[in-house]
């Protein structure tokens, strides 16, 4: 098992100088979130539709914490995913923190962790300044799919902060490798998330074998 440091002291080049982790460029790595991927309806579009704008409408009134993250634009897409219903389990772990240094001051902030079947990893930035990107998400994500004990199956993650989503998978047969999909987000004119719902059906079909 892994050993979750502080957040703020997990880092890339931590987790490859102590465990190997690698980054894979090789498109063929991580193939599921853009092969395959399953249609949604019209109707799920629509209530996507509302999902966005009702972020859009939440950022207006800043701070933007994670559980307003959770409530207004993960827990939809994880119900329409289907991954409220059996056979999935969602558990919770232990929210951890993160701190973005700039030249007068140390913003801190949280990242609350969903877990589904062991396999698929969620991690919820609580954003109070710009400066929380998925860039800093990616570590601590990286660090707890990594501390999984099941080395013979791949394990997938999702960041996110509302309005930027990223998917993750990591493979640890020989030694532990991982690769990143585009990222999406909800700033664009088109509605970004149906790509990140068909992709989390994917993954849901994947993990349920």
């Amino acid at each position: 098992m892994v050993q979750i440091i502080q957040a703020q002291n997990v880092t890339l080049g931590f987790l490859a100088a102590k465990f190997g982790l690698q980054l894979v460029n090789n498109e063929d790595f991580f193939t599921e979130w853009f092969e395959d991927i399953p249609e949604i309806t019209d109707l799920e579009k629509q209530y996507l539709n509302r999902v966005k704008n009702n972020f859009l409408r939440l950022i207006q009134y800043p701070p933007i914490l994670e559980d307003a993250v959770k409530m207004v634009v993960l827990s939809p897409l994880l119900d329409l995913a289907g991954f409220y219903e059996d056979p999935f389990l969602i558990t919770t772990e232990k929210s951890i923190e993160l701190a973005v240094e700039s030249e007068s001051e140390i913003v801190r902030g949280r990242i609350d962790v969903l877990v589904i079947q062991e396999q698929l990893w969620l991690l919820v930035i609580e954003s109070k300044k710009a400066s929380f990107s998925l860039l800093e998400a990616r570590p601590q994500a990286l660090a707890y799919m990594l501390a999984n004990p099941n080395t013979k199956i791949p394990v997938f993650g999702l960041v996110l902060n509302g309005e930027d989503f990223q998917f993750i998978k990591l493979t640890k047969e020989d030694k532990p490798f991982y690769a990143l999909s585009d990222k999406f987000t909800l700033y664009k004119r088109e509605n970004e998330l149906y790509q990140v719902l068909t992709i989390l059906k994917k993954l849901g079909k994947i993990i349920s074998k």
